[in-house]
């Protein structure tokens, strides 16, 4: 489950420390833009030995974010945060699919080197700027350790010489935030919206990350812990949803099993069918997954 990734500064312990206890799905150490240049190593360091305690993180996924390509530090960070405990990377910037694959192939030799399982290691592609917006489907596609693109707003923005306004309606950004989730399921992979920066406008959240599921995001980015709360219970079915989807799987089987055989049948005067069966299916597999999700994290 992907409903949120949580992006934590890592050049200071006390914050990767604080990560422990998220019950984000993902918690994700940053050695990217939260980072200062002259605290790169530092926060390396830091990850590195995070990673030794990976067991006290609540978070079922660790992932760090490293450096663009642009950046020149690429493979330094790969050779810090590739390790045993961790389970992912976030690629920002991703223009081509080239870039995947020259990380793809830097991953199954230090893999190899460590003694990771090969391949076990997944790319979160960041999709933030008009290359990336135009890439993004050969992006998704270009590793099979690709396991969702991130949509990047602020640089989107940036790299369209373009100003966010609120009470726009979001023109600036809408067919870029559109485009990702619709590449990243032709694909088969999952889709993260960009972050909300007003911490203290959980009103404003909620709306945004209501809009991130309805354009078909499994989850968001998120840049403080109060944000989780909030975000998981967006992106988790809806008590409507579950019911609907259990009077439609309920009918469906019984027509079944009574032997009627037919591929659409009437409930409360509307027609549904085989689609609407697998959409109620994995709206029940979802809620399940989050109830049980979020259970454990409240056991541990």
């Amino acid at each position: 489950m992907f409903r949120s990734l949580i992006f934590v500064p890592s050049n200071s312990e006390r914050y990767i420390n604080k990560a422990k206890t998220l019950n984000a799905d993902i918690v994700c150490f940053d050695l990217e833009d939260s980072v200062p240049v002259n605290q790169k190593d530092i926060a390396r360091q830091l990850i590195k030995s995070a990673l030794t305690m990976r067991t006290t993180y609540q978070a079922r996924n660790i992932y760090a974010r490293i450096n663009s390509f642009d950046s020149g530090m690429t493979l330094y960070d790969l050779k810090a945060v590739v390790q045993k405990g961790i389970d992912g990377i976030v690629l920002p910037k991703v223009s081509n699919d080239d870039e995947i694959s020259t990380v793809d192939r830097i991953l199954f030799t230090l893999e190899q080197e460590i003694g990771i399982q090969e391949k076990s290691i997944k790319i979160a592609a960041s999709i933030e700027s008009a290359k990336g917006v135009v890439n993004s489907y050969t992006i998704a596609k270009a590793s099979d350790r690709i396991n969702m693109l991130v949509f990047g707003i602020f640089d989107f923005l940036y790299d369209m010489h373009l100003d966010y306004e609120e009470g726009v309606k979001e023109f600036e950004y809408t067919y870029a935030r559109s485009k990702v989730p619709i590449d990243a399921r032709a694909a088969g992979v999952e889709a993260i919206d960009g972050i909300w920066q007003k911490l203290d406008d959980v009103e404003g959240l909620k709306k945004d990350a209501t809009i991130a599921k309805r354009l078909g995001y499994s989850g968001k980015s998120l840049i403080h812990p109060s944000q989780i709360e909030a975000v998981h219970a967006i992106f988790a079915p809806s008590e409507n949803e579950i019911k609907w989807a259990t009077k439609v799987v309920k009918a469906l089987d019984e027509a079944l099993e009574n032997g009627k055989g037919k591929g659409a049948i009437r409930l409360e005067g509307k027609m549904i069918d085989a689609v609407h069966y697998k959409q109620a299916k994995a709206i029940l597999d979802n809620a399940s997954k989050s109830k049980n999700h979020d259970f454990q994290n409240t056991k541990n």
